[in-house]
């Protein structure tokens, strides 16, 4: 196994000129959202999605503008790689999570499953389709299109242990410049999805960038489900023999 790679994206320094949305497709070959106007904002492609893989939110407020290029978490414990039934995801050497478009049978488990919601479907063939973290430029040594795009190194790559210190220096930089609401999303270790392959430095509540404040692995539980299931088995076909042993 590889150095686990990751994304570091710090909304500070967004500009939100999009140039990662567009070298993202353009590497990628991810076809386009349809560029609709929404008339809420200047953002054209409202959310990830299976043709969006990054999207830069727009957050109007009074007297200042929030940006943020979203991506696919690669999470730690991730949900979509547990409920995939044919093994089209599966994690890389890199620690990464990748979609197998030649493997998915279109099923649509794991669009459920994400706790962020980033994963999506096509409707044209109905397969899945995520953030890669442009798993073949990293197998020839090369970063994602969209941390190269960007201009204003918002979107940072590299090893996770190495950019969560710099995310760490870089939120105690702006304390001491007065921005007190800068904060970290998604890189504690601890959280509810064990962190995260891409995590954010945001200066507002995760919801108001459209993030869930509390992610949790959907299938958290599964295990405790399959052995109630079991044991209520158990004891049906208990029950069933007793009284077909009670007939005789």
């Amino acid at each position: 196994m590889a150095e686990r790679m990751g994304f570091f994206t710090d909304t500070t320094i967004c500009i939100g000129c999009k140039a990662c949305e567009v070298a993202c497709k353009e590497w990628n070959d991810v076809p386009d959202d349809g560029f609709v106007f929404r008339a809420t904002s200047y953002d054209n492609t409202g959310a990830l999605g299976a043709s969006t893989w990054r999207h830069v939110a727009f957050v109007e407020q009074d007297g200042r503008w929030l940006m943020m290029s979203d991506v696919c978490k690669h999470c730690t414990h991730a949900a979509c790689l547990d409920v995939c039934p044919t093994g089209a995801l599966f994690r890389t050497e890199f620690d990464t999570v990748v979609v197998q478009s030649d493997v998915c049978n279109g099923c649509g488990y794991c669009v459920p499953a994400c706790p962020y919601g980033v994963i999506d479907r096509r409707q044209d063939d109905g397969r899945a389709w995520k953030c890669t973290l442009c798993y073949d430029r990293l197998r020839g040594g090369m970063e994602p299109a969209c941390a190269k795009a960007c201009p204003t190194k918002s979107i940072q790559f590299g090893p996770l242990d190495e950019l969560r210190e710099r995310a760490e220096a870089r939120v105690e930089r702006l304390h001491a410049e007065g921005v007190t609401e800068a904060r970290l999303y998604g890189e504690n270790p601890d959280n509810g999805v064990g962190g995260t392959g891409a995590f954010f430095l945001l200066l507002d509540e995760p919801e108001t960038y459209g993030l869930p404040p509390d992610p949790v692995v959907t299938t958290r539980d599964l295990p405790a489900m399959w052995r109630w299931a079991g044991g209520a088995a158990l004891a049906l076909a208990a029950g069933v023999a007793a009284c077909f042993m009670g007939r005789r």
